[in-house]
This record gives structure tokens, sequence and C-alpha cells, in this order.
């Protein structure tokens, strides 16, 4: 009986493998070498741009921040057809490119999503000042803000992330760690960087540049 069930086991095996063919076993991180497609690399992607396009175009692109607040007027809808830029052509998220001075007021490295409070030069106004310090970053403002950066370009919406993402990770290496910014109580930084129109009493800028003066 045994032998007549080890039997069947075994044809049912070879009729498996008759009818898929031959199964090959392939290791996790080389699956592009067998379907031919391949890995999307964001980090390296921005890496390659960060330098040499980002940067340039969002310091020749950016606001005072100062006149931006002024102008609006607590609204800053009101301003995004001069200065603004929407995620969906004329809808969707609201991101603003921007540069300023300020005294930094308050550090806060409590929360995962780190920022320093700063009392912008020339403005009074009630909105609060932000700059994120990470380690995690919000939003995605500086992806959205970048002309040269499309939806469009990328396979699917985990890509789109992806680059965001890896955005974040290039502001924490080359802008927030090399500032120390555990050591900017009290002292005035000049920024450039993005932020995503969300609560009406705080901006929260993702820096780009942070210079200590």
């Amino acid at each position: 009986m045994k032998r007549k069930i080890s039997f069947i086991v075994m044809l049912c095996l070879v009729m498996i493998v008759s009818l898929t063919g031959c199964v090959k076993v392939v290791e996790i991180g080389h699956e592009d070498e067998v379907t031919g497609t391949k890995r999307f690399d964001a980090a390296g992607s921005v890496e390659a741009i960060w330098q040499s396009q980002a940067v340039p175009e969002l310091k020749e692109k950016a606001v005072d921040l100062t006149k931006l607040l002024t102008e609006s007027n607590g609204t800053l809808q009101s301003v995004a057809g001069k200065y603004g830029k929407y995620s969906m052509g004329t809808s969707g998220e609201l991101s603003f490119i921007v540069k300023g001075n300020g005294k930094v007021t308050e550090i806060n490295t409590e929360k995962r999503a780190g920022y320093m409070s700063v009392q912008l030069e020339g403005y009074s106004g009630p909105i609060a000042v932000k700059l994120q310090i990470g380690p995690v970053f919000k939003g995605s403002a500086i992806r959205d803000s970048l002309s040269f950066i499309k939806y469009e370009d990328y396979t699917n919406q985990v890509d789109w992330a992806k680059i965001s993402q890896s955005i974040h990770d290039v502001v924490a290496k080359d802008v927030i760690e090399p500032a120390n910014v555990s050591s900017l109580m009290g002292k005035t930084v000049e920024f450039t960087g993005c932020f995503t129109v969300d609560k009406p009493d705080e901006i929260l800028v993702t820096p780009a540049e942070l210079i200590v003066k």
C-alpha cells in the first residue's frame, strides 16, 4: 500500500514538472536577471540631479518668505498663481519654494519628525515658521515643487514615493547633518526650501539649503 501511494505521489510530481517546465530558483535581489527588468534606483536618480539641477532651480525660483506671507495676508491660495505650484496642475496640494532668514527659537528632537522654530526676519504675523530637521520628514514639498520631476515619468506610485523619500535622505545627509542643528538655538540661519500648504497658522519648510550665520 505504501509503495502504491509513493508511486502516485512521484507520478504527480513528474506531471507537474512536465506541465510547467523547468523550475529555476532565483535568489532575492536578482529577479531582474531572469525578468530582464531593471530595478528602479531612486537614490541614484536623486543623487544625480540634486546638486546639478535641484538646488540651483530652488535657489533661482525661491521667493522671500516674509514677502510671501505679507502679500498673501493669511491666505496663501491667493498668491498661488504668482508663486505656487499645485501637484495636479490647477488642483491638489499647493507648494511654494521659499527663502528666508530667521533666529532659531526652538529645536524639537523629541519627535521623529523633528523641527526648528524660526522667528522670521521682518515678519511679526501670526503664522509660525518651522524647518524640518528629521529624521522623519513630512510631505513631499521639494519633489512636488521641482519643474523637471513629473509623476508621468515614473512607472508607478511606489517609484514616485521613493523619489520623495530619496530627496529626504539627501536633505538629512547633505543639509541637516552638516548644520549640527542641536547647536543652533539662538543662532540665525539662512534657508532655501519648500513647503506645502497645510495648517492655516503654521508652515513647515523642508530645507534644501541651510546656512548658519
